[in-house]
């Protein structure tokens, strides 16, 4: 009788913060709120890191960033992700992560938000620019992108942060990288 009403369970109690090890792609930290309806379709934010966070020790990613909020006291209702990286951002290694969280989770596919700093700026960028379709809005900071996905980022609500005194990477990358895709929403408006 109690097993019987233990399935019917249908919340989880705290929030978890779990770390999965994959044997090919990312490695990444997955962290549910507290009392959670598994019925209830909960948005997702994934967190790139910057080049000091990279390497093989996922406990390196939590030292800023949404999860170091979070831990802090900040609350999200919200599944938090937060992949690590060894050299760089690979779009589709970050959408492989995607779609294994959306397996496993009560996630909303239509509300996946992707943000990061520096090296995770540029992840940003190109995860938006390259699966608009799959995100619900970006937010980078000091970063950049691969210009050939910069005109997909017209379908994407982005936000786009980068101070003038950065001298590891210029104001004139996210500007290069911004034109390409202005021209693109004015091309479209001439239609």
């Amino acid at each position: 009788m109690l097993l019987a009403c233990l399935q019917d369970l249908h919340f989880l109690a705290a929030a978890q913060l779990k770390a999965v090890k994959a044997k090919k792609g990312y490695s990444y930290w997955v962290r549910t709120p507290e009392n959670i309806n598994k019925k209830e379709k909960l948005p997702v934010i994934i967190f790139l890191h910057g080049r000091s966070l990279s390497g093989h020790d996922l406990n390196r990613v939590k030292r800023y960033g949404v999860l170091r909020a979070i831990e802090k006291g900040k609350d999200l209702d919200a599944i938090v992700v937060a992949p690590q990286t060894s050299n760089g951002w690979d779009p589709d290694k970050v959408i492989d992560v995607l779609d294994q969280v959306l397996k496993e989770y009560p996630a909303d596919e239509h509300r996946v938000y992707v943000c990061g700093m520096s090296m995770g700026g540029y992840g940003t960028m190109d995860v938006a620019g390259k699966y608009p379709d799959r995100i619900a809005a970006a937010v980078a900071i000091c970063g950049g992108g691969t210009a050939s996905y910069a005109c997909n980022l017209t379908q994407v609500p982005l936000w786009i942060q980068h101070g003038s005194a950065d001298r590891l990477f210029l104001l004139l990358n996210p500007r290069r990288y911004i034109m390409p895709s202005k021209s693109a929403t004015k091309k479209l408006m001439q239609r």
